[in-house]
């Protein structure tokens, strides 16, 4: 089964931030859990931000994509209730 980018991201995403949690969970400092598990969180945004720039890339890329492939949808649908032709001149 092959995974899209966006789930790649997403997963890798949540795994940078159960790491940096996870260690700083295990720092000997006295604050709050809630602390940590922010500072967890904008650790992790500026990690990911480096390490999951190709990940990123290609969910731009699929984004694009997808919003290429609905834009197409929608100007042949606008043209069939238009009422043109679609039909290529060597169909007939």
């Amino acid at each position: 089964m092959v995974m899209s980018p966006f789930m790649k991201y997403s997963l890798a995403r949540v795994g940078i931030f159960v790491v940096v949690a996870a260690a700083l969970f295990f720092v000997p400092i006295p604050i709050s859990p809630l602390l940590r598990l922010l500072i967890a969180l904008l650790i992790s945004a500026v990690l990911a931000y480096f390490l999951l720039s190709k990940l990123r890339n290609e969910v731009s890329e699929q984004v694009a994509g997808v919003a290429q492939r609905r834009t197409e949808r929608k100007e042949r649908l606008r043209s069939a209730l238009a009422g043109e032709d679609t039909r290529d001149e060597t169909d007939d």
